[in-house]
């Protein structure tokens, strides 16, 4: 008999962001490593102006401060954005709702974009 082995050919976790009930948007481990962020990366948030039913959030990695970019911090192994006010000001209700985006590449004209897809679960009252 020969084995011919299948390979892996996706990452071992999902890659994803959540917003914390603080407002801050997390990273999970694997969403690091695929875009790359460290304590020098600034990361740019935006939206869909061509569609406004895309709920989408896209993100471009930046490796220096812009007027548009939001720096990257670090806690111990984890890395987030302070994004309680980009939230509020689009109307995403992270209190009551637990959001986590699945993280996805896109390419366009060249340029590595992050889609964020979002997905709502209701919190639990304790």
């Amino acid at each position: 008999m020969k084995l011919e082995l299948w390979k892996p050919t996706t990452r071992s976790g999902n890659a994803k962001a959540t917003i914390h009930k603080n407002g801050n948007l997390g990273f999970s481990t694997e969403a690091v490593k695929l875009m790359e962020i460290n304590e020098n990366t600034y990361l740019t948030l935006g939206n869909n102006k061509d569609n406004l039913k895309d709920n989408n959030i896209y993100i471009l990695v930046v490796d220096k401060e812009n007027e548009y970019g939001l720096k990257v911090n670090k806690a111990g192994d984890y890395f987030y954005l302070n994004t309680k006010n980009y939230f509020a000001e689009i109307g995403i209700d992270f209190i009551k709702k637990k959001i986590i985006y699945d993280i996805s590449i896109l390419n366009e004209d060249g340029m590595k974009i992050y889609k964020l897809s979002k997905r709502e679960i209701q919190r639990k009252n304790k």
